[in-house]
């Protein structure tokens, strides 16, 4: 009896680990995708005003148009650049976040076994 008291106190103390340090995986990766997203709008503002104040000088519709046809080629390659970089951080947050759940289910495999 003794032995499985030790042994449910060892596992509850693994899972705790387990858990305080998923968090502290989990809390980097929101920070990591915070500053990505943070880099982006302020990218994203700042080709916008540029954007403008060319478009403010220009003398001709034609050379507005072209101005404006490059602008949206541009931001819209900003933003699918940007989408599949915050995609593959989502992953990453993803799979950090089931790491300890694997560890635990191969414990308690182990443990039924």
């Amino acid at each position: 009896m003794a032995n499985t008291i030790e042994d449910f106190q060892k596992f509850g103390k693994a899972q705790f680990e387990t858990a305080t340090s998923s968090s502290q995986s989990v809390v980097k990766a929101l920070q990591a995708i915070a500053a990505e997203t943070t880099d982006y709008s302020k990218k994203s503002f700042e080709n916008g005003q540029a954007f403008l104040e060319k478009l403010l000088g220009v003398k001709s519709l034609e050379s507005a148009i072209q101005l404006q046809s490059e602008y949206a080629k541009s931001a819209y390659a900003d933003f699918v650049a940007e989408s599949t970089k915050l995609g593959e951080l989502y992953s990453a947050l993803a799979k950090e976040a089931f790491k300890p759940l694997e560890a635990i289910v191969a414990k308690v495999q182990t443990l039924k076994d």
